[in-house]
């Protein structure tokens, strides 16, 4: 393994929750290959470290950050990157924060253990991200893993545990000295969460992006690992196989499943189309659920209503405005069981759909539209746009062709994000 570290090899290496890819975290080359590979254009990857000493060598930590690195939990900690640390640039690019995790199974502490009778040398740092092309679940058996990631990997390391549950490396980072959970997987689900009102036995889809279910019955609700972004047939099954066991594993046959409020998302036909005749469907608008979560996390009892605001991306309006609309810049005064909208962004429209979610540059040129801006050929979106691009953008806009109106925050922020000429394209 050492030795194919140093020779620049990504190893697939199989751990308790799946696969993780590995590399020499400072080797530019083998990062930039392991990029190539996966289809991950700049989103960071994750460094396993062997202890909190060598993790205090590459970033700024605080006492919260090294008591989260070394808990049972073992989570990716987020903490500020320290100008010298012994890593490449392309393992986080043009990002001031790094990820790390402590080793957290017998495998790791043997790979990031010094040789036994080799020369003593600088203990290795290795990038350790999920073992799956982008937008797919993790890999977690063995002839699957070879199928699907032989072209990705130049070795494979494994073992004869069977894996039965796919699970994430959780994330976390810590704001003002309290522990904030990014992603909840690995080390923390499915712990119970207390709740605050009694809840009959329940399932709870969820969304489309970044996705994760959660079973509820009593005062407890159990939620579900990281599961991922429900666009293809892997993760679907992913899914449908964790809500199978986590029904056996608690002993709940829901009687009411809740789900998105969107009606293209794949989440939601595939809980009408398993549960629509056996069990009370109920539909819940996106945004009002983030505040119904944050209620339940803060233990409100929903006697009264709250003041919530929510700034998250796409939630379906249609239900409470009689006509398709993205919100995502809402202030709801709400309880458990409903909401009413007080005050939301001014809507704007958002061309193409997720075309344009793709592509900031066209979001600006909307906005700028809409909002009687004119964009000559020097501003940065019509010039990443090109002439043409930018035109049909604005007939499109013009004529209401492809177009949906929006509210959202996070367009908000990429309009003018394109117009500073800071990021035309999400990759």
């Amino acid at each position: 393994m050492h030795a194919a570290w140093a020779a620049g090899e990504i190893v697939a290496v199989k751990g308790i929750g799946g696969y993780h890819l590995t590399c020499d975290a400072a080797n530019d080359v083998a990062v930039a290959r392991l990029r190539t590979r996966k289809g991950r254009v700049e989103k960071p990857f994750a460094e396993m470290v062997r202890d909190v000493a060598q993790a205090d060598a590459l970033a700024e930590l605080g006492s919260a950050e090294r008591r989260a690195l070394s808990s049972s939990a073992r989570p990716i900690v987020l903490a500020a990157r320290r100008p010298n640390a012994r890593i490449s640039p392309a393992v986080a690019p043009g990002n001031p924060d790094v990820g790390m995790m402590l080793a957290y199974s017998g495998i790791h502490e043997l790979l990031l253990s010094p040789v036994p009778g080799s020369e003593p040398e600088p203990p290795r740092v290795i990038v350790a991200t999920s073992g799956n092309r982008s937008n797919e679940p993790i890999c977690i058996d063995d002839d699957d893993a070879r199928a699907r990631l032989g072209d990705l990997a130049d070795a494979f390391l494994t073992h004869d545990r069977e894996i039965h549950v796919a699970c994430d490396d959780s994330v976390v980072r810590i704001v003002n000295g309290a522990e904030q959970p990014v992603r909840r997987s690995r080390g923390y689900a499915p712990m119970p969460v207390t709740l605050p009102i009694d809840a009959p036995p329940t399932l709870a889809i969820g969304g489309e992006l970044k996705s994760a279910f959660c079973i509820a019955a009593g005062e407890h609700g159990w939620m579900s690992q990281h599961i991922g972004d429900l666009e293809n047939l892997e993760t679907l099954q992913a899914l449908e196989r964790s809500i199978a066991s986590f029904r056996t594993m608690y002993r709940i046959d829901p009687e009411v499943v809740a789900v998105d409020a969107h009606p293209g998302y794949l989440s939601r036909r595939w809980a009408l189309e398993h549960y629509g005749e056996r069990g009370t469907i109920v539909e819940v608008q996106h945004h009002h659920a983030h505040i119904a979560a944050l209620m339940a996390e803060c233990g409100a009892s929903g006697a009264a209503p709250v003041i919530g605001i929510a700034f998250d991306g796409t939630g379906y309006g249609a239900a409470i405005d009689g006509r398709p609309a993205i919100w995502g810049g809402e202030v709801l005064l709400a309880d458990y069981d409903g909401f009413e909208r007080i005050s939301h962004l001014a809507e704007l429209p958002l061309p193409g759909g997720d075309a344009a979610v793709r592509n900031p540059w066209r979001v600006a040129v909307a906005y700028a539209v809409a909002s009687g801006i004119e964009l000559d050929e020097a501003c940065a979106p019509v010039r990443i746009g090109g002439a043409l691009g930018s035109a049909l953008v604005e007939r499109q806009v013009r004529r209401g062709v492809g177009v949906v109106p929006t509210t959202s925050m996070g367009r908000l922020f990429d309009a003018v994000a394109s117009l500073l000429d800071v990021r035309h394209q999400v990759t």
